[in-house]
């Protein structure tokens, strides 16, 4: 393997969304891969805030919108040049064409690249004091090896649990991770709040508590780590409120 000139940053931005919604590729006829990610149109600020952590892997006209895309409206792509530091990446977590879940890349995941995984593919659940990792592409061996690391290295416990989703009429058995406590959410995003940097992803962060104390603590919390106004927070917390039915009720 030759030397990656990746930065540690650039690095740890395309480790954390490999494990969401990032993916490595080599295209024929290049010999070199592609970083690649798209979002959607709503997501817009956190993916120019991405795009501007990867720079230095960037060409001129990097992202484009994909419009009147069916699944869920339209999108922002991205994809960057084909590179030799990217190739070097492509072979530590790929093999046979496949993105491996190996704990010798995962040992390479900083609280960056948990901010990142978690922007991509973690959702509040349970009136936004559960949560939930998307992790339904990689098998239930390897998510296995994820539950150990976040236990191992981050001290956090997440559980593997089962859905059932319908695709091309067929039914089918996915895993997810969840994490099933309020103690053990606030482990991960105290981990990650100081890389809250745009507004809008305070959404994921910002947990409902309908005990005043409790809700005004982690507020303040919120406020201290991110560097955002109480005003910003209530804000996102307001809105929050509102859409969630079950917690107002």
């Amino acid at each position: 393997m030759t030397k990656s000139f990746l930065s540690k940053q650039c690095k740890e931005v395309i480790l954390g969304s490999l494990l969401g919604d990032g993916s490595l590729k080599i295209h024929h006829p290049y010999k070199n891969a592609r970083f690649s990610f798209c979002h959607s149109v709503k997501q817009k600020e956190y993916f120019f805030w991405k795009l501007e952590q990867l720079k230095e892997i960037s060409g001129e006209k990097c992202w484009w919108v994909q419009s009147n895309n069916k699944l869920g409206g339209d999108k922002v792509r991205y994809q960057s040049l084909a590179l030799e530091s990217l190739t070097d990446l492509y072979r530590l977590t790929h093999e046979k064409q496949e993105l491996r879940i190996r704990r010798k890349w995962l040992n390479m995941l900083t609280p960056l690249s948990l901010a990142v995984w978690w922007l991509d593919d973690g959702s509040l659940i349970t009136n936004g004091r559960r949560g939930v990792l998307c992790t339904d592409c990689f098998p239930y061996k390897e998510q296995k090896l994820l539950v150990r690391y976040l236990y191992k290295v981050w001290n956090i416990k997440v559980a593997i649990g089962k859905i059932h989703r319908k695709r091309n009429g067929k039914q089918s058995e996915y895993y997810r991770l969840w994490i099933r406590s309020s103690e053990e959410l606030q482990k991960l995003l105290r981990i990650i709040l100081p890389h809250i940097k745009i507004a809008s992803m305070l959404s994921k962060v910002v947990l409902m508590y309908k005990n005043i104390d409790l809700q005004q603590r982690w507020i303040s919390e919120v406020g201290k780590a991110t560097g955002f106004s109480q005003k910003v927070i209530e804000g996102c917390l307001n809105e929050k409120k509102s859409r969630w039915k079950k917690f107002r009720e």
